[in-house]
């Protein structure tokens, strides 16, 4: 971290507390990025930055800040003007309040940062913010002033450091309105229970695990044009189209989650729950199975009866006729 140059140097404010820091990007870009070409003979294409006044091409250490009034006028601001704003968070992270975690919404964060201890001095009060973050399971909620505007951000701790997110202002996050689906269509249990099954087969994952493969394929051919070959073949692409039926679908994601993870299909779990109705018919033919059974035992009883009482009546009539012989 001491190696990092940092893009800021101010304090924070922390009461009459305050901690001398510098501001270090927390995050880094792995892009790969192209430069423009002339398609023809492959010269780069570069953009000379002129003067319209002079009508001359100017260097970077020429070129300044201006604000254009609505007439038109160019009002010339200088770094000096900016560094003597009346502004309290010009050089200082103005520590407003604390709150839970989870009264920030995700949809407001911005850049990420990491505050470094600006010297020995700052190195107890540093630690003792970030111990008492710590202890209250809250972040800070503080103003301060980067690139020529006032800003939002939030301080937490990660590791041993105290990190910082810019935040958006409230009014500059968009709400969902027109977002979701004018039309309510409503989802049964048993889709629920689908798909609640595939987010248990796809599990959780170690996000050290992932990585940008659309950089890494990038990578490939720019290797292979460099070595004057044919860049490699592409893959053929997963079949879309129209989910016609949302219950195979899930079904079908289900058994080869499962699968890709090396599962037998036999253990398959189709989590399938009997809606109200049918669950009533099955009761209603049990019921009427169990009174066609006791109604044919009871019939079955009377016809053996019936047979029993016959066979007495003519064993009486035997006897009578041999004894009056």
């Amino acid at each position: 971290m001491l190696h990092v140059r940092s893009i800021w140097n101010g304090a924070i404010s922390f009461g009459l507390v305050s901690i001398p820091i510098k501001l270090v990007n927390a995050t880094e870009n792995h892009s790969i990025s192209f430069r423009q070409i002339h398609v023809e003979d492959g010269g780069r294409i570069r953009y000379r930055k002129f003067c319209e006044l002079e009508e001359k091409e100017v260097s970077g250490a020429e070129i300044g800040k201006g604000y254009e009034d609505a007439d038109g006028t160019i009002i010339p601001i200088t770094d000096e003007d900016l560094s003597h704003l009346p502004l309290p968070t010009a050089r200082t992270i103005e520590i407003v309040a604390f709150v839970p975690a989870d009264r920030i919404d995700p949809l407001q964060m911005d850049a990420a940062y990491y505050l470094a201890a600006g010297g020995a001095p700052a190195a107890k009060p540093y630690i003792l913010l970030r111990e008492a973050l710590k202890r209250s399971n809250k972040v800070a909620i503080a103003k301060f002033a980067l690139r020529g505007k006032e800003r939002l951000g939030m301080l937490r701790v990660v590791g041993d450091a105290i990190a910082m997110h810019g935040l958006l202002w409230p009014d500059e996050v968009r709400t969902p309105e027109g977002v979701a689906p004018e039309t309510d269509v409503g989802v049964n249990d048993k889709e629920l229970d689908l798909a609640d099954a595939l987010m248990d087969t796809l599990g959780e994952i170690d996000l050290e695990e992932l990585h940008d493969e659309y950089r890494e394929a990038l990578e490939e051919v720019v290797a292979a044009k460099a070595a004057g070959e044919a860049p490699p073949e592409s893959p053929e692409p997963a079949k879309g189209g129209k989910v016609l039926d949302l219950m195979a679908a899930l079904e079908n994601s289900v058994k080869a989650a499962k699968e890709s993870r090396g599962e037998s299909a036999a253990k398959e779990a189709e989590v399938r729950r009997l809606p109200q109705k049918t669950a009533k018919k099955s009761a209603a033919k049990k019921t009427a199975a169990k009174k066609t059974t006791a109604k044919s035992a009871r019939t079955t009883k009377k016809t053996a009866a019936k047979k029993t009482t016959a066979k007495k009546t003519t064993a009486k009539k035997s006897t009578s006729r041999k004894r009056s012989a």
